[in-house]
C-alpha cells in the first residue's frame, strides 16, 4: 500500500516539476522546424530523435507534459465539482429532487462517454479549452453518485440533527458538515480521473480532434507519427510510455489511498452505528 502511494507519487512529482520547468529542461523550441534532420533515430544531438518536420521529440514531450496535466487536473476539477454540486443536492433534499437528478444522472451513464465526448467536439470543435470543458461536463456522474451516497449516510448523524436543532441553515450544514466529511471517495475519484482524462485527450489528439499542432501533445505525437512506424519507430514509442507510465502512475496512487482510506471509513462507519 505505502509502495504503490510513494511509488505513484514521486512518478507525478516529477511530472509536475517537469511541467513547471519544461523551457529550461526542453534542449530547443518544440515547435522548432529543420527539415534536413527528419526522422532522425535518437542520439547526442537528439535524445529521442525527431520527427517529420525535423521538431526534436524530447522538447517536445517534454512540453507536452504540460498539457496532460493541464487537461487531466482542470477537466476532473471540473467534473468533480458539479458532481458535488448534483451529488450534496440529491442526497441531502431527498424526494423529488433526488429522483430528478438520479434520473438524469443515469441517463446520462447511459451514454459511451467517449462517443459522447467525440460528437460535442465535432460540433463545438477542437481545442485545449473545448477538451477541458467537454471531458468535465461528460464525467460528474460517477462523482455526483458517491457524494449522494455518502451525504445519505451522513444526514442523519448527531452533529447533523444537532445543527438543525440550533436554526442552522441546509446549505450551511451541506458546506460545513456533510460535503468535509465526504470528501475522502471523492479524492480517490478525482485521483483515478485524472488518468482517464489523459487517455481521453490522448485518444481524441490521435484522432485529430484534441490538441491541434503545432502545440505537443502525447495523442498529435502519436498521430503524427502513425504513418511513419516503420522507419521512425521512436515518434509512437515514447510518447506511448509516457503515456502508460503517467496513467499507472495515478492509478498507483490512487490504489494506495483506497486502501489506505477504506479501513478508517468502514471505522468510522460502524463507530457510529
Amino acid at each position: 500500500m505505502k509502495k504503490l502511494i510513494i511509488t505513484g507519487a514521486i512518478i507525478i512529482i516529477g511530472l509536475i516539476v517537469i511541467a513547471i520547468f519544461a523551457p529550461a529542461i526542453a534542449r530547443c523550441d518544440p515547435s522548432a522546424i529543420n527539415i534536413k534532420d527528419a526522422y532522425m533515430p535518437p542520439s547526442s544531438a537528439h535524445i529521442m530523435g525527431t520527427d517529420e518536420l525535423g521538431r526534436d521529440l524530447f522538447s517536445r514531450m517534454v512540453f507536452a507534459v504540460r498539457i496532460a496535466l493541464l487537461v487531466g487536473i482542470v477537466a476532473v476539477g471540473i467534473a468533480s465539482i458539479i458532481g458535488v454540486i448534483l451529488g450534496s443536492i440529491a442526497g441531502y433534499a431527498g424526494g423529488a429532487i433526488d429522483n430528478l437528478i438520479m434520473r438524469f444522472t443515469d441517463v446520462m451513464l447511459c451514454f459511451p462517454v467517449l462517443f459522447l465526448i467525440l460528437a460535442v467536439v465535432a460540433v463545438i470543435g477542437p481545442g485545449i479549452m473545448n477538451i477541458m470543458v467537454v471531458i468535465g461536463f461528460t464525467s460528474w456522474m460517477g462523482v455526483a453518485r458517491l457524494i449522494r451516497a455518502e451525504i445519505l449516510s451522513l444526514k442523519t448523524r448527531e452533529y447533523v440533527m444537532a445543527a438543525r436543532a440550533l436554526g442552522r441553515r441546509d446549505v450551511y450544514i451541506v458546506a460545513k458538515h456533510l460535503i468535509p466529511n465526504s470528501l475522502g471517495p471523492v479524492i480517490i475519484n478525482f485521483i483515478f480521473g485524472i488518468s482517464g482524462a489523459i487517455l481521453t485527450e490522448s485518444a481524441l489528439s490521435f484522432l485529430g480532434l484534441g490538441v491541434q499542432p503545432p502545440v505537443p501533445s502525447w495523442g498529435n505525437i502519436l498521430m503524427q507519427g502513425k504513418d511513419a512506424l516503420g522507419v521512425a519507430w521512436w515518434i509512437m514509442f515514447f510518447p506511448g510510455i509516457a503515456i502508460l507510465v503517467t496513467v499507472l502512475a495515478f492509478n498507483m496512487l490512487g490504489e494506495g489511498l483506497k486502501d489506505l482510506l477504506q479501513p478508517r471509513i468502514r471505522y468510522a462507519a460502524s463507530r457510529d452505528k
